[in-house]
């Protein structure tokens, strides 16, 4: 899951001098520093920074909203249904979104 906006990278770059920036795969950026000949890895303590300032992204977003949608429509399966399952398939949902939401730190 993407957890940062290109254009958020974009604009740190821009803000603080680094040029070409290049996405290596998902959340993993590169670019020139000032003055270097080589790119280097985007700065954890800078992406964390660029997280906390910009929130969640769509995507991120969209999984939450349907983690909370899908767990009140269990509970009340459930209840109308007083049958288990509803409640047992919204909880492994909900454990794959929260494992997609945590942000990996290189």
């Amino acid at each position: 899951m993407k957890h940062y906006h290109q254009q958020w990278i974009e604009d740190w770059c821009q803000d603080n001098g680094w040029t070409d920036l290049h996405i290596e795969r998902c959340n993993n950026y590169w670019a020139f520093p000032p003055g270097a000949v080589m790119p280097e890895p985007i700065p954890v303590k800078v992406l964390r920074f660029i997280k906390t300032e910009k929130g969640m992204t769509f995507n991120e977003k969209f999984w939450s909203i349907s983690a909370v949608v899908g767990t009140v429509v269990a509970v009340i399966s459930t209840y109308l249904l007083k049958c288990p399952m509803p409640m047992i398939l919204a909880f492994a949902f909900d454990a794959v979104t929260a494992a997609r939401l945590e942000v990996e730190d290189i």
